[in-house]
This record gives C-alpha cells, structure tokens and sequence, in this order.
C-alpha cells in the first residue's frame, strides 16, 4: 500500500460497488472456516507514539494501541520494512525494536518486505540504493542475504517472524527494472522470490512465506501471477492479497478470486490489507488519499465498522485464514507524514481511513472476528 499513488486508481475505480452487509448473514459465514489470521499492520505507530501519540480505548481510557486494537480482536501484527529509509523508521533497527513489543503483547508477527528504501506497490518497485546497480545474480544474493539477516536478527532476540512477505503487491514483479515481468517471462521473478523463500526456511523452517499482489479484483490476473510464479518453480505457503473495495470492486467478486486461488494452488489465502474511510473530511493539509465509498456503507464509524465486518465475512465464506486492516493507527499526528524522505512535514493521506479519530478515541464498531 502507498498512500499518494492511490488517489487517480480511486477516482478511476469508484464505479466499483460493494455487496451490502445485510446480504452476507451469519448462517453464510458460520458455514464457512474460520480465520486464524487476525491482523493489523501498525507500521506508523512507532513513530506516532514516539512523537507522544495517545491512543482511547472505547470507554476514553489511555492505552498502548497494541492493547487496544488485541482488545477489539487482534492476534497478528504487521510490521513493513525499508532497507534504508530516510526516515530511520521501519528499518531493521526500528522493527526489531517494535517487534519485541509485539511478541511480549502474545501477538503473531509478519514482517512485510518490501526490497526497497520506500513505498513498493503495483505501480512501482524501486532499488534499494545500496543494490542499484545490481543485476539479476548479484539481486538473489542481496535478497536472500537481507532476509536471512532481518529473520534471524529477530530470531536471535526472540522474536522470530511467524510468517515473512516476500515483496509488497508484486503485480509486475519487485526490484524493477531487473525483477520486473515483461513480455510474460517470469524467470527473473521467480529466481529473486526462491531466494526470499530459501533464506527464510534456511532461518526458521516453520516461519509461512506469504506472496502479496493487489489481485483480488481479478481472477485473471491472479492466475496469470500465481500460475507465471509456480511454473518457474517458486514455493509459498500464503496466498496474499489486497482488498480495497473503491478500487478492487465487489465484496463477491474478491470472494471468487478467494476461493479460486484457494482451490487452484492449494494454498491459504489472506486478505493482506484492507481499510474504509469512517469520514470524507481530512485532518491536516495533505488530501486524504480515499474520499468516497462503497455502496451501502456510510463514511461514518457504524460504516466503516460494518464493511470490515463484511470484507472479513466474505473472506471467511470464501476459505481465507486471514484479514489483516492496513495502518487502523495512522491518525493524523503532526511528523508522521507518508513520505520517509521528507516524514516530519509530508502529512498523512490516510486520516480518514484509521480505526482512531483525530484526537485518538477508537471505533467501538470495528471488530476482527475468527
């Protein structure tokens, strides 16, 4: 996920809608497995509250939002890391640091990779800059390094990652221009992801290897991914994907695109992010990357509460293990901007769509559900 890229996909997109929560009833999704992966990814709040964030329970209490958010349901935490972002934040110091945390709270922990020193997502997948020059032999070598040496930073402190992404929604491939997918060949692709993969195992064999596209809007598009990957002989043992209804379209299609990769591969599936607005109005000056929603659910805290009811109920119905919300923490706090080159000024386009409001009170109504 990155925030500014977002904004033309959403004005594109909004024609999506989604199905109505009263048309998923509780018989649909007791008949259905349940979910295991119960997940927020936090990447922004060890920023926030090391800038004096405070974070309400529902009854106005103070708390460590780590407390909160285990309250409402939460047992798997997702923290993304940078090689070497601007900002020292999400780096490996600052997530081994965040990650002992998480695991003295009893919380699971994924650590999302994103083979960058910024924002990697569909629409691009930069260098680190220590590896720019690097071709495709000296990339495997750098990536099954790097993860080895994050994964076992974390498991020599006793916090081992319980499950690792290898990239971050890698429609087109990572570390662009080299791991890019072009004229349909997949090769260097599947060399750089069997590194990532190996040098986890090699760390932790129990340790679950995730493989996250943006695909839960097409089916065809996750099999060309997932089927370009698996010729060229990559393993994983998750299927993730992201699930943004204002641009990924209806809560029944993302559930066919569930339950096909579900059955194709073999293989668990998640939902790796997902997020509503509760509010179109913004908190600071920077435009708020999300301003409208889907239908039958308001920009209000019942609304956004009852869409993620819904994403996890489809999701559930159609076989996930997992919904993990994207950033519920990032309220808008003056120094935790989006942008790591520039994080005290830059803002933050992701107000709007936060479990906590502006002044940091949690929505009762958002609730993870098994």
């Amino acid at each position: 996920m990155k925030i500014p890229g977002r904004i033309v996909k959403a004005a594109l997109l909004l024609a999506a809608v989604a199905l109505p929560a009263a048309m998923l009833t509780p018989t649909d999704a007791a008949a259905a497995n349940s979910l295991t992966m119960l997940g927020a990814d936090v990447s922004s709040a060890q920023r926030a509250i090391d800038l004096g964030a405070k974070y309400y329970d529902s009854s106005g209490t103070a708390q460590d939002p780590l407390d909160i958010l285990k309250g409402a349901g939460v047992n798997y935490v997702r923290l993304r890391i940078w090689n070497n972002p601007a900002s020292g934040y999400n780096n490996k110091a600052k997530v081994l640091a965040y990650a002992k945390q998480v695991k003295a709270k009893g919380l699971k922990l994924l650590i999302d990779f994103h083979y960058s020193d910024t924002w990697a997502d569909p629409g691009k997948q930069y260098k680190p800059a220590a590896w720019s020059s690097h071709g495709i032999s000296a990339l495997q070598t750098d990536v099954y390094n790097y993860t080895y040496d994050v994964c076992n930073s974390l498991k020599s402190q006793g916090t081992t990652p319980d499950s690792v992404q290898i990239g971050n929604e890698i429609n087109v491939g990572m570390l662009w221009d080299d791991g890019k997918v072009v004229n349909n060949n997949f090769t260097n692709l599947g060399l750089l992801l069997k590194s990532g993969y190996n040098a986890t195992k090699a760390c932790n064999s129990s340790t679950q290897v995730i493989i996250h596209t943006a695909d839960a809007d097409s089916d065809s598009n996750a099999r060309w991914f997932y089927d370009g990957i698996k010729a060229q002989g990559v393993n994983w043992d998750i299927t993730g994907l992201s699930y943004y209804c204002m641009w990924h379209g209806t809560l029944a299609n993302m559930g066919s695109v569930v339950s096909d990769m579900k059955s194709r591969y073999g293989k668990d599936v998640i939902i790796a992010e997902t997020a509503y607005p509760f509010t179109s109005s913004d908190a600071d000056s920077t435009a708020n990357s999300v301003t409208s929603g889907c239908s039958g659910y308001p920009l209000t805290w019942a609304g956004q509460g009852a869409e993620f009811t819904a994403v996890q109920n489809t999701a559930r119905s159609a076989g996930a293990i997992g919904v993990f919300y994207w950033e519920p923490t990032w309220y808008a706090v003056t120094g935790n901007g989006w942008d790591p080159a520039n994080i005290a000024t830059s803002g933050d386009g992701w107000d709007n769509m936060a479990i906590f409001n502006w002044t940091g009170q949690v929505n009762p109504n958002v609730k993870w559900t098994p």
